[in-house]
Order: structure tokens, then C-alpha cells, then sequence
């Protein structure tokens, strides 16, 4: 299969993101001695960097595949925005489709990192769900973004950070369904069950068991395979891909399943993985592999960017050469 004339010829199809965007804040450093005022480690900073987290690092792993992504998302009216804005524009990401509320907080996650070790995180974040006033604005932008853009695409990137409620996934899925719009979803635990009618669907292991109340072994892709039928049949999913960590990722629809072992390979940090996967399949999806290669590729994906430190993306070029 020729993996680059495909990828190349995706550059026109646009990828809706819709979901939880955080700022990704990062401080470097090295650390030589421990603190005289408490036993912690003294950390000499090097370098501070942004990036764009959550529902956003979606949208940058969409456009370094080389499709054209489409953001909604809901931000506050603080520092953080305008740090999240500038990062868009430099991008050349268009956020025209993101509401900004002043009465919420702009999600910040602080990493301390030295070396190729992540020693501290920090998290600024608001959870509670949006108001109805910004849910309405947010809708009026998807509606929109929908009718002015050539959506081939729907991600659903859900960190239980607010932006998600059954009336505003309920709205997405009839839109989608409306313009014949496939939906793929990255969920949490909290509207785990509120995620119907959707396309593919992408909890890692302990989400989906979480989501459903039920347990079984991570190895044991039969019993997997038993309860993600169920949960298919029952929200009407035509897709379920579980990321199983290091036993790899297990794909399936309502007949059959594929278990795609992971790569060995030198993991120094898992952050963003879940992200990277989830675009990686939506773009695969788009453009039109089956599930077994979707899983794969995405399976590689994931893999790559956990051999770097801190949230990283996966580059178009980088991926075709692994697959």
C-alpha cells in the first residue's frame, strides 16, 4: 500500500474537534541538590515552554497529519486564552469557533520536567459543567462550523473538564447524523453511558471497564471482546477501539475483533498518547482504511510519541517511515 500518496492526498478533508482544551505549561530544568527547607529536590530552571493540551493537542496531531482541523471548545477569559490563542495563530489554527466564557478558568497543566523525568505536575483547571447560555453559544458554533466547513469528521475529546453534558452530545450526534457526519469520541467516566449512535468509540482499559462496572483481565481479549459487544449493541456503536497499554490496542465492531500487540520500545512518557490515537484513527478513518489498520497505525502512533518527554505529536512523515 502506498502509505504517502494516501496520507498526501488528504490535505482538502477538515476534522472537527470538539471537547476539553487545556494549556500544556512546561518548566525544564536540572537538579543538582536537595532543598535545605524541606526534602524536596531544588529544581535550576532552563527553559518554559506552552503548548497546546487536551482537546487541542488533537487538533495539532490533526493538522501534522495533514489534514485541516476544526476546534470548539470553550475557554476563559484569562491569560492562559491568550497564551491557548497565540499558540492557534501561529499554527495557523483558526479559533474562530471557540466561545469564550469569563465566568470560567482556562485549564493549565504544569509539568516540572528534568532530564527525560517528569518530577511534578500542577493543575489549574475548572470541572463543573458549562452554563446553558455558553452550551447554546458553543452549539451556534459547531451548527455553524458544520455548514461553513467541509467536515469529513467528528472527535468527541472528552476529559470531564466541563465542556461535556448529554444535551450538548445528544446536539453533535443529531448534526453529525444530519449531514452525514462520522463521529468518533475519546471519553471520560462521567458521560461515559451518554455517548450514543457514534461511530468509533476510544476508552482506554480502565475507562471502559470503569464505565461499564464490570472487570475482566487485560489479557483475556475474548472476555474484552464479550462486554464491548454488549456495550456496542447497547449504545449503538459500530466501532470500539480499547488502547491496552502495553498489551497494545484491541479494535472491534459487532462481529469480530483484532488484538494489535504494542511495539517494544523505550517509553519515557505516556503523556498525550491517548490524544495521539484517537487522531491518528480519525484520520485513518477519513481515509477509508479498515479497522485492523486503523488499530495498527494508530497503535504505532501511540507508540512513537511515548519515547519523548512531555506531550509531543506525531509528525505525517515520521509515521509513514514506521508503517
Amino acid at each position: 500500500m502506498d502509505y504517502k500518496s494516501i496520507f498526501q492526498n488528504s490535505e482538502s478533508k477538515a476534522i472537527m474537534v470538539v471537547g476539553d482544551i487545556m494549556l500544556d505549561s512546561y518548566i525544564w530544568g536540572d537538579v543538582d541538590r536537595i532543598s535545605p527547607e524541606a526534602p524536596v529536590p531544588v529544581v535550576n530552571v532552563d527553559t518554559t515552554e506552552d503548548r497546546l493540551g487536551g482537546a487541542a493537542n488533537v487538533v495539532k496531531n490533526i493538522a501534522s497529519l495533514g489534514m485541516k482541523p476544526v476546534i470548539c471548545s470553550v475557554v476563559g477569559n484569562d491569560s492562559a486564552s491568550d497564551k491557548f490563542f497565540s499558540i492557534l495563530k501561529k499554527r495557523n489554527i483558526d479559533s474562530q469557533y471557540c466561545v469564550v466564557d469569563s465566568t470560567r478558568k482556562t485549564t493549565v497543566k504544569t509539568r516540572v520536567i528534568c532530564g527525560k523525568q517528569q518530577m511534578l505536575r500542577i493543575d489549574s483547571e475548572q470541572t463543573d459543567e458549562i452554563s446553558e447560555e455558553t452550551r447554546i453559544k458553543l452549539q451556534n458554533n459547531i451548527q455553524k462550523a458544520i455548514t461553513e466547513q467541509k467536515i469529513a469528521a467528528i472527535i468527541l475529546q472528552d476529559y470531564d473538564k466541563g465542556v461535556f453534558s448529554k444535551k450538548l452530545i445528544e446536539f453533535v450526534v443529531a448534526e453529525a447524523k444530519k449531514n452525514s457526519i462520522p463521529v468518533l469520541v475519546d471519553p471520560k467516566k462521567r458521560n461515559f453511558s451518554n455517548f450514543q449512535d457514534v461511530t468509533l468509540f476510544k476508552p482506554n482499559f480502565k475507562e471502559f471497564t470503569e464505565g461499564l462496572g464490570k472487570s475482566c483481565r487485560k489479557n483475556d481479549s475474548e472476555a474484552i471482546f464479550a462486554l464491548a459487544k454488549e456495550f456496542m449493541q447497547k449504545q449503538n456503536i459500530d466501532t470500539m477501539m480499547i488502547t491496552l497499554s502495553e498489551l497494545g490496542i484491541f479494535i472491534a465492531d459487532k462481529d469480530h475483533y483484532v488484538q494489535i500487540p504494542t511495539q517494544v520500545r523505550h517509553v519515557s512518557d505516556v503523556s498525550g498518547a491517548g490524544d495521539t490515537v484517537i487522531s491518528t484513527a480519525s484520520v485513518c478513518y477519513v481515509l477509508g482504511f479498515p479497522i485492523e489498520e486503523i488499530a495498527r497505525i494508530s497503535n504505532i502512533a501511540g507508540g512513537i510519541v511515548c519515547e519523548q518527554p512531555g506531550v509531543v505529536t506525531i509528525e505525517k512523515e515520521q509515521l509513514i517511515q514506521h508503517i
